[in-house]
């Protein structure tokens, strides 16, 4: 499905009407009426610029409540904007948005899939390079347990495949490693896959990031926050170890280790067991970013400084979870540094459940330092509207700059994200703005998520 909107002249206009009048009221441009996405599954949105220049655009990806999964593409060299169906009438929940991958023929692979109740994921691939509004047609790769969050990655070690992380074996983090693409769109899992930890909470939380070379990064929580007081975060480096042999083939044996390059596990033996005991503690220091006595932490986002330091988007939740605090924690090289950021407020939606949904929280991979958050902001009426605000940390862990992106908005603003690769891009931060009231549509919650992406 697709659709001519307009010309990137008039879209840019329009933006710029919008920040003239943000005195009065802005909530940035309506990509799409009908849009929502959960924050594990990423990247949920990517720029990707040619070399050549012949290929210069931006590819969002949404699930609306009919259930339909959809993607955006922005392409800035003709002005056009096409919204693409890629799969209808799937399972209308906000954690099954569609994550990118830019494969080594630029052509796009877009996967996703159900919220823990099948085992599979589902994607298509673009029929041309950068070009996702001809796709091919739906393939399955096929697990034996439950799949959320699919996170996709392309190491230049090892440019014949491509890693997936995602939440599954023992609903704890897991990886493999697949083949690209064949001719028909096949992909086989060449190793894996693996959980990497166990937890002894029920459902760790991850993020993932990559060095694009041989390493991904991990933080990850004990727990849910609604099931883990205190819930501490953790960090793991999973060093991919790819070694090319005579022939030219890569083997890979990765393993786990700490932030300082200590050795913790081989994935493919076994699982690294982490708690919150004190003699975990002591035992492995530096897997830790946080081990709070009296909070919920739970992550946003994680990406890395020029100098590779890792810089972390969290939260600080309180006991009763009425209370969010966002926080910037960052890798000195040495120990983990947390500066205070803003009050969040507590759940940004009106329904009495989930009551550990921030606002959120975005860093500019461009920039690590800048940080995009979501905070309530009374209206003239006394009520809290969730608006988007930008900080901007310093090398030393001291705020330098915080503004007030939207204002007097009708509806939240929540879940910002900054599109990887958009340096240079007219457009960069998209969020989720509307009366969200929960993940799923169902019986007791019939109107789910009906928010539109800005």
């Amino acid at each position: 499905m697709k659709r001519h909107l307009f010309t990137l002249i008039a879209m840019l206009a329009i933006a710029v009407q919008g920040i003239t009048a943000q005195q009065q009221s802005y909530s940035g441009h309506q990509l799409t009426e009908e849009g929502a996405w959960c924050w594990f599954a990423d990247p949920r949105a990517i720029h990707y610029t040619s070399e050549d220049g012949s290929i210069n655009a931006s590819y969002i990806g949404y699930i609306d409540v009919h259930g339909n999964v959809k993607a955006m593409q922005m392409d800035y060299n003709t002005g056009r904007q096409s919204e693409v169906l890629v799969r209808s009438y799937f399972q209308p929940d906000d954690h099954n948005n569609p994550t990118f991958l830019v494969l080594p023929d630029e052509r796009v692979l877009i996967i996703y899939s159900r919220h823990t109740d099948e085992p599979a994921f589902y994607y298509r691939v673009s029929k041309y390079p950068g070009d996702i509004t001809v796709l091919g047609e739906e393939k399955c790769i096929k697990t034996n347990h439950n799949t959320t969050y699919p996170s996709p990655f392309l190491m230049s070690d090892d440019p014949d495949h491509f890693y997936l992380c995602w939440r599954g074996l023992g609903w704890h983090p897991t990886i493999a490693r697949l083949t690209l693409p064949d001719e028909n769109d096949d992909v086989q899992i060449a190793w894996g896959p693996y959980q990497m930890v166990q937890s002894t909470g029920a459902r760790p939380y991850a993020k993932y990031y990559s060095n694009g070379k041989d390493k991904l990064y991990m933080t990850y929580t004990t727990g849910h926050p609604d099931n883990e007081w205190p819930n501490w975060l953790y960090f793991n480096v999973i060093n991919l170890h790819p070694t090319k042999g005579a022939d030219g083939t890569v083997s890979i044996a990765p393993a786990l280790e700490d932030i300082k390059g200590n050795h913790l596990s081989v994935i493919a033996e076994g699982k690294f067991r982490v708690n919150k005991s004190g003699e975990y503690k002591e035992k492995y220091p530096f897997t830790l970013v946080e081990a709070p006595a009296d909070s919920r932490d739970w992550v946003w986002q994680i990406a890395c400084d020029d100098e590779g330091h890792p810089c972390i988007a969290m939260v600080r939740i309180d006991r009763s979870k009425q209370h969010h605090h966002y926080y910037y924690a960052k890798w000195t090289g040495d120990t983990w540094r947390l500066t205070p950021l803003a009050y969040g407020g507590g759940r940004f939606h009106p329904s009495n459940t989930e009551h550990c949904y921030s606002g959120g929280m975005a860093l500019d991979p461009d920039s690590p330092g800048t940080v995009y958050l979501s905070a309530p902001v009374k209206n003239a009426a006394g009520e809290n509207i969730y608006e988007i605000w930008k900080y901007v940390v310093a090398p030393n862990g001291q705020v330098v700059m915080k503004d007030q992106i939207t204002r007097s908005s009708e509806n939240n603003n929540v879940r910002p994200f900054v599109l990887p690769g958009s340096k240079d891009a007219p457009m960069r931060l998209f969020w989720m703005h509307g009366d969200y009231a929960y993940w799923i549509v169902k019986k007791g919650y019939p109107t789910g998520f009906p928010t539109a992406i800005h």
